[in-house]
């Protein structure tokens, strides 16, 4: 009898768990389809209160409703829905609060929906509105409202205006034979010209601005005689002939091309092709611009310029929406003009963003400042002024593109202290200045400062966890802590962290921090994960070309950019690397590597040693340290993504790279860590 009543006990259990396990996960999707329902409902709210439309506060309130959605279930139906409509927030904000950082919050949106729901519905609707963001497309045909005429009548007449500022520019340049002797004064004209057919490409007086601009350029070549001015004033004849045939400006640029290069058939050629080759006067670098066999398609916008600096180390970047071609060119100093040393960027088929400074003052020891301007109808030309300096390099990344501009001056043991400029005005925790007495015993530890790297960040989530609501931001951020910790406690080292909170940082900013902060060892921080949730273990990696598929997996994961773009990457890495820690850092990555594994293996089973690996990682490019980035565990893995999560863990990890770290500075200086006056080494 109690047998039978523990069978149907047995059986009852039996049901209901299975009942419980086949309806949670619908559970959750419908949790996460009230979710999306509910900020939907607060989204027709604001859409309906023009009153609150006007305060930021409350599109934000909305956007992160629906990126809830997204975090509730990032595997789920609805979260590709989730991050769509957060995207088209940021967009119809951007809109109202004219920042370019808006524009690219939705970008970075659309392009993460690609990128993890290439089967969604929602990717092909990412698509087309990355298209219609950054293609510059024509808008959707329908009548002609009262309000769409007017708003093209004030555009036309804003163009006009634009047209008779640039020409009482240039009535009183021609009024003054003391400024034509400067090209500076010819070029702002120019400049002016330029934004003419910028304000309206489409309209009646795009035209006649490039008409003036090539007829200016045509003039600063009788008086520079460089051949640079000339082909810039043959190019934008050729693309009046080219683009606005029915305009009146049409013969003139016709009249002007036979009158320049003496060739009655190359209007012909002109009018017979779509597109024209540009030449330009430029020494390119052979790890500069796209190794491409054919131009990005579109246009691209430079939408801002940032940079970070200490005395002996200055980076900039160059932000754009689009992939681009470029060129650049380092101008000796000038006594003549009074023109310091320069270093030009030119990115071609681009066009200047009016949503930043096109001056950016950075006055520290190497540079004065980086200043930006239409170059050209369809070229942006970013200019950065040099004090001094004693090398340079110059390489871009993707996704988004941007160029990426590393100046060193001669280090000194006087410059020693670092000043850290942020575009983005964060502030970086640290000592500003090194007494000597500091520098002293950097000298004499080998090692005094490291800076930790938590990877991801704010809006970038990183690789999702096997458990719900488990991010790798968020885990690596808990792990740098403590590690932060047990550094500064056991190594006696300054330890200095890239973000202490949920803080979006770009990779290239990481390095920056790292080299204008003096760091003596880079060590970022990551979770792995894969396809396969069997996937596990921990392995860690130095800057180097990839040696096997699985590094070039990891390396595009972190990256964030295809496996593709790797090679890309990787032919400019032998440049780059040239004055790069190689040797050290594989050191540094080896020691870390077995403490892990070795330390982990005491406390748990199923520890996996990956090895160590190489794989070109923008975040360890320009470093001027040794410099490694860990793979802690599978965040992907069941088992291990419960260990990620757990204190005592994360204890034992930090304990394991700490004695790693310890084990390659006693190697690099044996007496690191010997007491003063005992001759014994620290415990």
């Amino acid at each position: 009898m109690m047998s039978r009543k523990r069978a149907t006990v047995f059986i009852i259990s039996f049901f209901v768990l299975f009942f419980y396990i086949s309806c949670a996960p619908k559970a959750y999707a419908q949790s996460a389809k009230d979710k999306y329902m509910a900020a939907d409902g607060a989204w027709k709210k604001l859409r309906n209160n023009p009153k609150k439309q006007k305060y930021r506060e409350f599109w934000l309130s909305c956007i992160r409703n629906y990126e809830d959605v997204y975090k509730l279930d990032p595997g789920g139906e609805w979260a590709a829905a989730g991050l769509f409509k957060a995207g088209q927030l940021y967009y119809l904000l951007s809109r109202k609060s004219y920042l370019a950082s808006d524009k690219r919050e939705a970008l970075d949106i659309f392009e993460r929906i690609i990128k993890r729901y290439p089967r969604s519905a929602y990717a092909d609707r990412a698509s087309s509105e990355i298209k219609r963001l950054s293609g510059k497309s024509a808008p959707v045909k329908s009548s002609p409202s009262k309000s769409k005429i007017d708003s093209k009548s004030r555009t036309g007449k804003s163009a006009r205006s634009k047209y008779y500022a640039a020409d009482f520019a240039y009535k009183k340049l021609r009024n003054n034979p003391t400024k034509q002797k400067y090209r500076e004064f010819w070029l702002s004209c120019i400049d002016k010209y330029n934004a003419v057919y910028e304000h309206d490409p489409g309209g009646e007086w795009a035209a006649a601005g490039l008409y003036k601009a090539g007829k200016l350029y045509d003039e600063l070549y009788k008086r520079s005689y460089r051949k640079s001015d000339k082909l810039e004033s043959i190019r934008i004849f050729e693309k009046i002939v080219r683009d606005y045939p029915d305009s009146r400006y049409n013969k003139r640029a016709v009249w002007e091309l036979k009158r320049i290069t003496g060739d009655d058939t190359r209007v012909a050629s002109v009018r017979a092709k779509k597109t024209k080759p540009v030449k330009k006067d430029t020494y390119h670098h052979p790890g500069a611009g796209t190794p491409r066999e054919s131009e990005p398609k579109g246009i691209s916008e430079v939408m801002d310029i940032r940079y970070w600096s200490n005395p002996s180390y200055t980076r900039v970047v160059i932000d754009a929406d689009k992939e681009t071609r470029y060129n650049h060119r380092l101008l000796k100093e000038d006594p003549s003009i009074n023109k310091p040393p320069r270093l030009y960027v030119d990115l071609d088929r681009s066009v200047l963003s009016s949503a930043f400074d096109k001056i950016i003052p950075i006055n520290d020891n190497l540079l004065k400042s980086a200043r930006a301007g239409q170059h050209t109808p369809d070229s942006v030309r970013v200019v950065v002024d040099i004090k001094s300096f004693d090398n340079y390099k110059i390489f871009s990344l993707k996704n988004p593109f941007r160029i990426v501009v590393d100046v060193w001056g001669k280090r000194s043991d006087k410059i020693a202290g670092s000043k850290t400029y942020h575009a983005s005005k964060r502030t970086i925790p640290g000592n500003e200045k090194m007494t000597p007495s500091a520098i002293a015993k950097q000298l004499a530890l080998g090692v005094k400062r490291i800076v930790l790297d938590p990877g991801h960040g704010g809006r970038d989530y990183g690789a999702p966890g096997y458990l719900r609501g488990v991010h790798e931001k968020d885990v690596v951020l808990k792990i740098a802590k403590k590690l932060a910790v047990k550094i500064e406690k056991e190594l006696n080292c300054e330890v200095i962290l890239t973000r202490s909170g949920n803080t979006f940082l770009t990779l290239e900013e990481r390095t920056a921090i790292a080299n204008t902060k003096n760091a003596d060892l880079f060590i970022s921080l990551h979770t792995n994960a894969a396809r396969s949730r069997y996937a596990y273990g921990v392995e860690t990696y130095f800057l180097n070309l990839a040696t096997d598929a699985d590094a070039i997996r990891v390396a595009a994961k972190e990256n964030a950019t295809s496996e593709k773009n790797i090679s890309d990457l990787q032919s400019i890495l032998t440049d780059l690397m040239q004055n790069a820690k190689i040797n050290e850092s594989s050191r540094l990555a080896t020691h870390v590597q077995e403490s892990m594994h070795k330390g982990l293996k005491k406390n748990y089973s199923n520890i996996k040693s990956k090895g160590v690996k190489q794989a070109p990682f923008y975040v360890l490019l320009g470093a001027q340290m040794p410099a490694i980035l860990i793979e802690t565990a599978f965040i992907s893995n069941p088992r291990e993504c419960r260990r990620l999560t757990d204190p005592k863990y994360q204890e034992h990890l930090c304990e394991a790279i700490t004695v790693g770290i310890k084990n390659y500075i006693r190697e690099t200086n044996p007496t690191a860590f010997i007491k003063k006056g005992t001759g014994h080494n620290q415990s």
